[in-house]
């Protein structure tokens, strides 16, 4: 990745930056460091989603930049769960699972960031210093900072307000997460948290937490924030809507959980509006160059932006398959191992074909397959489906190819 004199310019150009605490001082930190700085991610879940992309795509050009980073996973934090942007609460996960989930979501973040050589990222896990406090200990040195008021104005709290409740457990998370970044400051000399800009709130809190707990242990109050906070934007179409929902569900990085092809093809299929964005921020092809490549031909560079994401998270070798598996498909060769697939059971050996692209999971309903059949746009094996109440052979071993446009497809074979 090519150093950049102006870091702070470049992200911004790029489209990385949205908020600062401090913003100057942030400014000339980044552009004449090293400085420290961390990322969050809870374990959840047992795979990272599209929604990470953007906060590791950060990490990796301060890592490169010569900046020194800590990944976070919180094995302590996921245990609560994080309220922000959410209007029930998180289901409670025990122990055992959150213990899976971060070693997959730590495995999963090496993809992009580098943990080894001559400035290797630092993964830690909250629990090692929350576990060891009681509970009085944590309000006293933590709680004791916190105006309830004012965290009850946040969004993040707000908002769980007003769709009908908000839970003491659910309260607790702010504070766990500011105090987070105090710990990482005491221990690593760590200035800067980054993440997305749904986490201003508590990147917020855990700045002014460093402020207020060094004028309580000075005596006096201190004369500036040590701490401070940059935030990406989330991930969104030109639309307004969330990137990474597919008609399947959540875009993943665990090709068990998405697979590679798919995950190829969500890339490919966005609006060409949003194909300039995804090159500046998940490729290191210049700006210049990605501005004309756009502009020239919007096609190539879409499947350029595709690619490159894909071989971004899965690797050249599985992005080149999936090139090679799309090239089979659109040239009538057939169907191909590596397309998506689904197994279905049809008892008598015929099937209409709405049942068939709502049962196979293809589309996700009923009107949704009726509205493309109406438009020309299903086809199986090639053959474009001219009404709603066609019947499909589905004979015992048999396999098609259910196709929507001219970029998606699913193979489905029908077992006895």
């Amino acid at each position: 990745m090519k150093m950049e004199k102006d870091l702070f310019a470049a992200l911004r150009e790029r489209g990385y930056i949205y908020q600062c605490t401090h913003e100057d001082e942030v400014r000339e930190a980044l552009n004449n460091g090293p400085l420290t700085f961390y990322l969050g991610i809870d374990p959840t879940a047992d795979s990272l989603h599209i929604g990470h992309f953007l906060g590791l795509m950060l990490f990796r050009r301060l890592q490169a930049a010569g900046h020194r980073g800590i990944l976070l996973v919180g094995g302590a934090t996921a245990m609560v769960g994080d309220p922000s942007g959410k209007s029930d609460m998180r289901q409670m996960m025990e122990r055992e699972r959150v213990g899976r989930n971060i070693a997959e979501v730590t495995a999963l973040a090496r993809r992009f960031i580098s943990v080894e050589g001559d400035n290797p990222a630092i993964v830690v896990n909250n629990a090692d210093w929350t576990d060891s406090f009681t509970y009085i200990e944590f309000l006293r040195r933590v709680g004791a900072h916190f105006n309830v008021s004012v965290m009850l104005a946040a969004d993040a709290y707000a908002k769980r307000l007003a769709a009908g409740g908000l839970t003491f457990l659910e309260m607790g998370y702010m504070l766990m997460q500011a105090y987070d970044f105090v710990h990482l400051y005491e221990n690593y000399g760590c200035t800067l948290q980054i993440g997305g800009s749904d986490q201003w709130g508590n990147i917020v809190a855990g700045v002014n937490l460093g402020r207020k707990m060094r004028f309580s242990a000075d005596g006096r109050e201190a004369e500036s924030d040590v701490l401070r906070g940059l935030t990406c934007p989330l991930l969104m179409t030109r639309d307004g809507n969330k990137m990474g929902k597919t008609e399947q569900g959540t875009l993943w990085v665990a090709r068990e959980k998405t697979a590679v092809f798919d995950f190829f093809q969500y890339f490919y299929n966005v609006d060409d509006a949003d194909t300039e964005k995804l090159l500046k921020l998940f490729t290191d092809i210049e700006t210049a160059e990605i501005e004309r490549l756009c502009r020239d031909d919007a096609v190539a560079a879409k499947r350029r932006m595709a690619y490159e994401i894909t071989k971004l998270v899965h690797g050249a070798e599985e992005a080149d398959k999936t090139v090679q598996t799309l090239q089979a498909l659109y040239s009538g060769a057939g169907t191909a191992a590596d397309m998506p697939s689904a197994v279905l059971r049809v008892p008598g050996g015929r099937i209409g074909i709405v049942e068939l692209l709502t049962e196979s999971g293809f589309l996700p309903s009923r009107g949704e397959a009726r509205r493309l059949i109406r438009q020309g746009g299903i086809a199986v094996s090639d053959e474009r489906v001219q009404a709603e109440d066609a019947v499909i052979e589905a004979a015992a071993g048999a396999e098609i190819v259910l196709k929507k446009g001219k970029k998606s497809f699913l193979r489905v074979k029908f077992e006895p």
